[in-house]
């Protein structure tokens, strides 16, 4: 049994025994039971309120394991628009309702949601059903 209890900075030299492959949610949970790639139990005891990233370094309490967390690929919504305005405008109606959204400059991805889907089709912006990593912006308060 593994117990996974601190975060790492990302140091080049360090060596990474295994890389764990956590959806969004899933990096939300600071307590939570995985499985290592060779069937060992995996236990995550971090702070409250932690949320992992894409490459974020993890070292186990003995400090012999280190854990990389890649973002898994998952069901999303990708929306792009033709104007920089429109994609804006449906960044503000998704803000609204408090939906945890990825932003880029290109795009925005959220969880599949068929309401959702629909208004921003009808604000007219493209939306499309995809598989990939979703890294959703922590909040105005996740330090």
């Amino acid at each position: 049994m593994l117990n996974i209890t601190q975060r790492l900075s990302a140091e080049p030299d360090v060596e990474v025994s295994f890389t764990l492959a956590l959806t969004a949610e899933e990096r939300t949970r600071s307590r939570y039971r995985f499985e290592t790639p060779s069937g060992e139990a995996l236990y995550l005891r971090l702070p409250r309120g932690t949320v992992l990233r894409d490459h974020d370094l993890l070292q186990s309490e003995t400090c012999d394991v280190v854990v990389r967390i890649a973002a898994k690929p998952e069901p999303v919504l990708t929306v792009t628009a033709k104007q920089p305005l429109d994609l804006l405008r449906a960044a503000y109606h998704l803000g609204n309702r408090h939906v945890p959204i990825e932003i880029a400059l290109t795009y925005l991805r959220l969880s599949p949601d068929p309401v959702l889907q629909a208004m921003l089709e009808h604000l007219g912006v493209e939306v499309r059903e995809e598989i990939a990593p979703f890294q959703p912006e922590p909040g105005a308060y996740g330090h």
